[in-house]
């Protein structure tokens, strides 16, 4: 607990980087405040450094740029390895497990010890790695480097441990899976081909055992040759050659056939009887030409050779389309008996796998699903019905449907709004899915008790809006909204959007949603803004179109005979009711091409249009093209369903609109919300007295003149580029608007915010906006509406608003804007407010509640505006009025006392970096800055002390997708795109962290090894010896020796304490495994005895009647037999 006491008001100074104990203030000119009487102010602050520890939760989507999949049969998990040497394990709903290699390497294969709970990974800098799966976090046991020889494939038999290792100079190496050492048995390449061939034959491209006899061992060589190796021999079989690259080999069950795919398009199937050649060879999708010959095929890169009892055995395999089929999609192909289906994919085929019930090779196979994993998705296949349907995907694997370009995370939200958005979304689902349950399903999940209700929120290029239920640490899409509706389509190079944004006119760059009112508002890349409101019923309706011309020199065309109009707005007389119909040129384009070129970028409907339940469409704003120039992009917005206000910005000025009247109350550059307070005492860019009229009257609401809701109004603007060089000039040349500044590009513009640096910047953007509570002005005695304005250089603008109270009159009367007040000053582009009462609580925004404008009339429940609240003064009577403004912006954060706007703290976050995004945000029950820099650093500081209490480097800033999509949100969590297809959510909470373990899914459970099918009494004991076959005996270091120690280098695995907490935890499941090792052996045990007494049986028989036999024939003589 830390006490703070702190002498409000009288200890000002001009200085902006003042630190606590010379407290800066901000006001209007930079002059010190009037003195006042010294006040105290005691806050008890809860939050210490201890609260604090960064950490990974859980990563959400499908594993960007994929290269591997592995199945455990038993266990039903499933492993997909990307190319950035990530590793994504899943299995039931909510047991999704992401772990990373150190080296970053790409991973080349996986394969499962079944039923162990334990992953080999191969990597591409020749490293193979053994994961722990028995715990929550998964850790690398044990890493074994090979340092003269690349590994090009592995192969590790069913309850063994010895991994058979292939590498590109065609050797085949052993290592023991429990100590991670290679073993003194190798298989070279010149003993395995002998003079069969006279080249090297390839790299090793398959690697199998023969599940007739587990001490024979198939080795597939790039080249076409296949050898099969006698294992306890050391000598081989037989060699096959085929005059095609080999890309893959599948066995039939019975160990006596087994089929390879081939580069040319051509699947051969060998018989060990007569391995001088294949006894079939067939190009599935090769048909023959007219002069005889086989179509060129392409590559077959793997193929599945399953069996099934009551069926023909099915062929799978990817790839072999002919070449002459142009843009034909990738295709995964089941031969089931005669029946040919080609199944087409929207991606390229990674690697594909058949799902079977047994994990015995020598059994049948009987498979059931096809996992395919897709360079942009996952899915599989149902076997068991003839049309092959797929099954439904549980995990969160479409966020990439179309590229996500904004995020945005809510923590505690109102319960009740993911059951309707489900309810809403659930309407919508595609049908035709396989009936069975999802197969892979292994993994155990809890719902924890520390869940709550959160939403994620995302925006992609296409339009669209992504609701995402994130409570309990899983993903699940509620609902999908497509703001492309609102607008006609758009045909091919038709219109100004094509010049703009060819390829995605309607993607978002920003939202902003109230989960109280349901109100939600959405950003679009061509400068448009749309409103949402929830409704549950359907409706008939006509979206209320407003086109704003936001520019930034709006007086300076202005001739004196035009003196008499007002600059800031189009005449009165010159709007059709209709919000569409083309109007006439405003005052300040005083050409034919400014009437041809005020058009939106988009067009919105103009008809009555009907809309399902969910988010109904009730308002489009739309900035104009004005002589040839697009519109710059929407750079801030808010909205606050209580004021029933919107208020956006960008390079050029500031709009208002009231949503309720359909009106625009404020639309200026940002020059002119100064007034006579501009801080750095620029230079007017018109005549004064232009300059005066245009301020006081756009000050003064726009409603007061035009109070039709479909009139749209327009500043006037002209191009820059026709401005003589006169006085101005140079002056006008600092205004001018860049046709291509974004958000993404912002990074780029000067940080400084002395006067010189003023002068040769461009623009001066809003980059923050928010209504609140406040204190326009210091004489203010209670607190109003107010809209807290930020600019890139640094400035905080508080502008007071007039809002009528009453419903009826609150629809008819107009909203008032009052002049600039305060006017506070911070080193950087102002990036987040947040307002404290004086005990330092959090200030909600007011709202209000839900109402469904749509629902049926109730005459004895009329729907009124219901309005909540949270003033300053509401709750602090004791206290005295005012409340605390925090105002952070990329260089440092500043704490004020309204309304005397004195500057109680000042905290410089960052010298040689500067902040990406920064929330005012919730945890441990107390409030707390949170910040992101663009050097990768994760920061909290205390609220109001502004003490440092957490300064982790954690992401250095690889990518704009990061700066883009990093978001806080309440309970001590945030959230980015990780990836192009992958959100990533990290806590900065103790609390969470501790509870971490509970909340993640286990991935390993205990469960019997299913046994191997009963061979039959002849074949158990006298039947091959496979069963005899010891590979400890011939690849232990007694027998096989030591491997050379240039080979391969051992490293231990670096598990860290996590790894020993859990292993310490998980006595439990040890015990549990030992129990069921036990219950196998005693079950093995009364099987043996169960035989044993049946040999018993049949030797008293067989010795009963070979006694009556005998007796029988005893006295014969031998003529008589």
């Amino acid at each position: 607990m830390k006490k703070i006491r702190k002498v409000l008001d009288g200890l000002t100074t001009s200085s902006p980087g003042g630190t606590i104990g010379s407290p800066s203030c901000g006001s209007a000119a930079g002059t010190p405040t009037a003195a006042a009487t010294p006040k105290e102010i005691d806050i008890q602050e809860t939050l210490v450094s201890e609260n604090f520890q960064l950490c990974k939760t859980v990563r959400h989507g499908f594993p960007y740029q994929p290269t591997a999949l592995a199945f455990d049969p038993v266990q039903k998990i499933l492993a997909i390895g990307s190319r950035s040497g990530g590793v994504r394990i899943l299995g039931r709903p909510g047991v999704d497990c992401y772990c990373q290699h150190e080296s970053g390497a790409a991973v080349l294969q996986l394969q499962f010890l079944i039923n162990e709970g334990a992953l080999v990974t191969a990597c591409a800098d020749d490293t193979l790695h053994l994961w722990n799966l028995r715990q929550r976090r998964p850790a690398v046991l044990h890493s074994l480097k090979f340092n003269r020889e690349r590994i090009t494939f592995c192969h590790l038999p069913f309850q063994s441990k010895w991994l058979y290792v292939g590498t590109e100079r065609g050797n085949t190496h052993i290592v023991n899976i429990e100590s991670f050492i290679l073993s003194g048995y190798v298989i070279m390449w010149n003993k395995a081909i002998e003079l069969s061939t006279k080249t090297h034959p390839g790299p090793v491209v398959h690697l199998s055992d023969s599940p007739k006899d587990e001490g024979k061992l198939l080795i597939g060589f790039e080249s076409g040759t296949i050898v099969q190796w006698d294992l306890r021999g050391k000598k081989a079989d037989f060699r096959m050659h085929y005059d095609e690259a080999i890309h893959s080999v599948g066995w039939h069950h019975e160990g006596k056939q087994f089929m390879c795919s081939h580069s040319d398009g051509s699947l051969t199937m060998w018989n060990l009887r007569n391995t001088t050649r294949p006894f079939q060879v067939t190009f599935p999708h090769g048909k023959v030409q007219k002069d005889g010959r086989k179509e060129s095929c392409k590559p077959i890169l793997k193929v599945e050779y399953k069996t099934s009892r009551n069926s023909e055995p099915f062929i799978i395999f990817s790839g072999g389309l002919s070449y002459d089929k142009a843009g034909r999609r990738p295709t995964l192909t089941i031969m089931h008996g005669k029946a040919i289906t080609v199944l087409e994919m929207d991606y390229p085929i990674v690697e594909f796998m058949a799902l079977c019930e047994t994990p015995y090779n020598n059994e049948v196979q009987e498979p059931y699903a096809v996992v395919v994993l897709l360079e942009k998705d996952l899915i599989v296949v149902d076997l068991t019905q003839s049309n092959f349907p797929v099954f439904e995907n549980p995990y969160p694997m479409d966020i990439h449907e179309s590229p996500v370009t904004c995020t945005a995370y809510f923590a505690e939200c109102p319960p009740d709004i993911i059951p309707i958005l489900y309810s809403i979304g659930a309407k919508h689902k595609k049908t035709g899915y396989s009936q069975k349950e999802w197969p892979i399903s292994g993994g155990t999940w809890t719902l924890g008790s520390h869940t709550y209700p959160e939403i994620i929120i995302t925006g992609h290029a296409d339009g669209s809006i992504k609701f995402w239920d994130a409570s309990a640490i899983t993903l699940q899409m509620l609902y999908k909204l497509k703001t492309s509706k609102v607008f006609e389509k758009l045909k091919p190079g038709e219109g100004r959007a094509a010049e703009l944004v060819e390829e995605d006119p309607f993607a978002i760059q920003m939202v902003s949603w109230c989960p109280q009112s349901r109100i939600f508002c959405v950003v679009g890349i061509s400068a448009h803004i749309i409103l949402y409101r929830f409704s549950k019923y359907d409706a008939n309706t006509q979206i209320v179109s407003l086109e704003v011309r936001l520019q930034c020199e709006s007086e300076d065309v202005i001739s004196p005979s035009e003196n008499e109009n007002n600059p800031c707005f189009s005449e009165p007389g010159s709007h059709s009711p209709q919000p569409h119909h083309q109007h006439p040129a405003s005052p300040g384009a005083g050409t034919p091409e400014g009437v041809k070129d005020s058009i939106p970028c988009i067009k919105v409907k103009d008809r009555m249009v009907r809309v399902p339940p969910g988010y109904q469409a009730e308002l489009v704003i739309q900035l104009l093209w004005v002589d040839g120039e697009p519109p710059q992009q929407i750079t801030s917005l808010d909205i606050n369903s209580a004021y029933g206000l919107l208020a956006f910005g960008n390079c050029n000025g500031l709009a208002v609109v009231d949503y309720l009247q359909k009106t625009i109350l404020l639309c200026m550059s940002t020059l002119d919300l100064y007034g006579a307070a501009d801080p750095y005492q620029r230079l007017t860019r018109s005549p004064r007295r232009n300059r005066q009229s245009t301020s006081e009257f756009c000050m003064r609401g726009l409603s007061n003149f035009y109070s039709d809701s479909k009139k749209r109004i327009r500043t006037s603007y002209q191009s820059l580029t026709e401005l003589s060089d006169n006085q101005q000039s140079i002056d006008m040349e600092r205004s001018k608007s860049p046709t291509s500044e974004s958000r993404e590009n912002s990074f780029s513009r000067s940080r400084s915010s002395s006067v010189s640096s003023i002068d040769r910047d461009t623009k001066e953007a809003i980059t923050t906006l928010q209504f609140a509570e406040s204190y326009g002005r210091k004489n203010d005695p209670v607190p109003t509406p107010c809209l807290w304005v930020g600019t890139s250089l640094g400035v905080v603008l508080v502008i007071p608003m007039s809002i009528p109270t009453d419903q009826e009159e609150r629809m008819e009367e107009p909203v008032t804007i009052g002049p600039s007040g305060a006017v506070l000053m911070l080193k950087g582009s102002v990036l987040r407010f947040g307002f404290l009462d004086l005990m330092g609580a959090l200030i909600q925004s007011p709202y209000e509640v839900w109402r469904d404008l749509n629902a049926p009339e109730n005459p004895d429940r009329p729907r009124k505006r219901k309005l909540v609240n949270f003033s300053p003064s509401s709750s602090q009577d004791t206290c005295g009025e005012g409340h605390l403004a925090v105002v952070c912006s990329e260089r440092q954060a500043k704490v004020f006392l309204m309304p005397s706007q004195s500057c109680l703290f000042v905290h410089n976050i960052t010298e040689s970096s500067f902040v990406l995004r920064a929330d005012v945000v919730s945890v441990c029950n107390s409030v707390c800055l949170a910040c992101f820099c663009a050097n990768g650093h994760i920061m909290t500081i205390s609220l109001p002390s502004l003490r440092p209490m957490m300064d982790i480097n954690y992401l250095p800033l690889t990518d704009m997708r990061i700066a883009r999509t990093f978001c806080f949100t309440n309970g001590g969590q945030a959230l980015y795109l990780s990836s192009p297809t992958e959100i990533q959510r990290i806590t900065y909470s103790q609390e969470m962290c501790d509870n971490l373990q509970e909340m993640l899914g286990e991935l390993f459970t205990p469960i019997e090894t299913p046994e191997a099918q009963n061979r039959g009494f002849l074949k158990g004991f006298f039947g091959g010896n496979a069963n005899t076959f010891d590979r400890e005996e011939l690849f232990g270091e007694a027998s096989a020796g030591k491997a050379s120690r240039s080979l391969a280098q051992h490293i231990p695995g670096q598990a860290g304490m996590e790894g020993m907490k859990v292993a310490a935890s998980g006595v439990v499941g040890d015990l549990a495994r030992a129990r069921i090792a036990l219950d196998e052996r005693g079950q093995r045990l009364g099987e043996l005895e169960d035989r044993t007494a049946l040999m018993m049986t049949s030797a008293e028989t067989f010795s009963k009647h070979a006694h009556e036999l005998m007796l029988k024939c005893k006295d014969k003589k031998w003529y008589q037999f």
